[in-house]
């Protein structure tokens, strides 16, 4: 049997590792919400996150890095990971693209895996700094990983105007919810990065030492006595690794476990405290009240949304009416009838000033024409004018500022005046503004861009109904530590939270249930409910503890009718958050990663050294 050729590594070729990451990716990807109907991985189910499958890919990367030869080709490995987890995760871009937006499928495709491409870079450069800083300790190796993947994770969600879509930390929203309110998602993936190191190294342990065992020189019988022969066969070459894996036997193994299990057990303990746990970091939060509310959806097609014939006919007439038969329910049930009706982001998809009085008057008079603290009704729709410029907002109509509109009818241009309204602040890439040298991009498409404006990041939330009221508008609530600003007072903090979107872009993907869990993980964050009201789903009622309590059917149109309990206090990460926002986090993993970058001879004994 031949010797293996110099350059290859004993547990593999470069090919499979390839195929490692890929797949580790992929399922990294499915691991925020798994996006198949006709088969599961054990553990996950349809639009589910899965905590577990998370870690294990993240551990598929780590062997990856662990059997490396050289920083390059472990910078390599870890970018092809984070480009199959970023494509697979956001890869519903593409129906955007090309459905809606008319860019050959070809194109299509090459924008979404260079968007994904582009994005890995962080996580090429972080695996890079790994293998180039490891120290030899166990522990040390697997808080510079976490420390530094979730480096990159924040400068992913925040560089360049951000796109933080599918962070790691989001596949926990189950399995570690009691962190939550404590350290918010980045800290989330920190724990997870650390389990998968430990999982990694185990494995890898396991496998190198029985690897050893099984192909060590074996003693064969020869002559008794002062001539007798010992003869060997030669083991395998195994080149020297970037990353030490666990080289010192059974001691390695033992170590790599405890590591394993105590950051495990830590986890598992909270889990298996129940409910006891899950809101341990929320006890400082008390109800506030009930708040009954319908959230529409509307579910008009997205290529129709805008078609005067078709999609905007619709929307002019199917919300008011909503609005008009919650009036009505309230005002035959006044303790059980709603309080507050939300239709989604654009449910009005003209300019007030486009819409004339044979609108404005019989929506504007079904509120108006109630007693005091009747239903309200909160909007989403475009305002502005050519001159001044455009934002994505949100009008709230409670019986009285309706009744002073309606006195203003006749001057559209101030119909607003002291109207509660919110503008969108964290704006869409490429959507509601052209970043700088990208025109050319989106001349090629056949969506109708422009540059709105932002509004305020701590804009005062809608007092209403004994509650104060937060909006936010689409991928907004990506963004906790933005939602965090408005808690900076506690007397003055929201009550309820309330996210309107229209995810029609993106068809009946995944990414409908991907937000979703987005949503619930803000609301565990912060200890608020988050209502949810959107064009084509997931409109749903999430409590603030993130369980889903109500949600309507997908892709059907409809009113989801529910009450929910408004939150008072302040959770430690909203506090910290409001403060600092997300500095802590930037400033701990940088400390750690200086810290045992310049001790990296930690860990090691009796003068051995790593090899390269």
């Amino acid at each position: 049997m031949s010797r293996r050729p110099p350059g290859r590594s004993a547990r593999g070729s470069g090919f499979v590792w390839f195929w490692v990451c890929l797949l580790g990716g992929a399922l990294q990807a499915a691991s925020i919400a798994w996006p198949f109907t006709g088969w599961s991985l054990p553990g996950m189910s349809v639009g589910q996150p899965s905590g577990f499958w998370q870690i294990v890919s993240l551990s598929m990367l780590v062997l990856a890095l662990q059997y490396a030869t050289r920083v390059g080709q472990a910078a390599w490995r870890g970018w092809v990971f984070s480009t199959a987890w970023l494509a697979g995760t956001f890869w519903w871009l593409f129906i955007s693209l090309h459905t809606y937006g008319g860019l050959p499928a070809w194109l299509a495709v090459l924008a979404v895996l260079a968007l994904a491409g582009l994005l890995s870079i962080y996580y090429a450069v972080a695996v890079g700094l790994l293998c180039s800083w490891a120290p030899v300790s166990r522990t040390a190796q697997a808080l510079l990983f976490a420390s530094l993947w979730t480096l990159a994770e924040l400068a992913r969600g925040h560089w360049f105007t951000g796109f933080p879509w599918g962070a790691g930390g989001y596949a926990q929203v189950d399995m570690m919810a009691p962190w939550a309110p404590l350290v918010g998602v980045y800290g989330m993936g920190f724990l997870a990065a650390i389990l998968a190191y430990a999982l990694a190294s185990l494995v890898s342990g396991l496998v190198r030492r029985l690897s050893a065992w099984m192909l060590s020189p074996v003693s064969r019988p020869g002559r008794s006595g002062a001539g007798a022969r010992i003869s060997s066969a030669p083991g395998p070459r195994v080149q020297a690794r970037v990353v030490p894996g666990l080289t010192d036997g059974w001691w390695g193994v033992a170590r790599s476990t405890l590591l394993l299990l105590a950051v495990a057990g830590l986890l598992l303990s909270m889990l298996g405290g129940g409910q006891a746990w899950r809101t341990w970091g929320q006890r400082s939060t008390a109800s506030t009240g009930e708040l009954r509310v319908w959230l529409l959806q509307g579910n008009i097609p997205q290529d129709q949304k805008f078609e005067p014939g078709t999609g905007i006919a619709q929307a002019l007439s199917w919300y008011p009416q909503q609005i008009a038969l919650a009036v009505e329910a309230a005002r035959n049930a006044p303790t059980t009838g709603p309080q507050l009706v939300v239709a989604p982001e654009t449910a009005i998809p003209l300019l007030p000033n486009q819409l004339g009085a044979e609108f404005w008057t019989p929506l504007l008079g079904s509120l108006a024409d109630q007693a005091r603290g009747g239903t309200s009704a909160l909007i989403g729709l475009p305002l502005g004018s050519m001159e001044q410029g455009y934002t994505n907002s949100v009008w709230g109509l409670s019986p009285e500022t309706a009744a002073r509109a309606r006195e203003r009818i006749g001057s559209i241009a101030t119909l607003g005046t002291g109207v509660y309204r919110y503008d969108k602040n964290h704006l869409v890439p490429f959507g509601e503004f052209i970043p700088p040298l990208f025109r050319w991009f989106t001349d090629l498409m056949n969506i109708p861009l422009g540059d709105f404006n932002r509004g305020g990041l701590a804009q005062p939330s809608w007092a209403l109904a004994g509650q104060r009221i937060a909006p936010n508008i689409c991928f907004e609530d990506l963004f906790g530590e933005e939602i965090a600003v408005s808690f900076r007072d506690a007397a003055t903090a929201p009550t309820v939270l309330i996210n309107l979107s229209n995810i029609a872009w993106f068809g009946n993907s995944v990414a409908i249930d991907q937000h979703l869990q987005i949503s619930r993980l803000r609301a565990m964050e912060l200890g608020r409910p988050m209502l949810r009201a959107t064009n084509t789903g997931a409109t749903a009622v999430i409590d603030h503890t993130g369980l889903v309590t109500h949600q309507l059917d997908r892709l059907t149109r409809g009113r989801l009718e529910a009450s929910v309990q408004g939150r008072s206090g302040i959770t430690p990460y909203a506090e910290w958050t409001a403060r600092w926002g997300l500095m802590p986090m930037w400033v701990g993993c940088l400390l750690l990663v200086l810290v045992i970058a310049s001790l990296r001879g930690l860990g090691r004994r009796g003068g051995r050294t790593r090899r390269r």
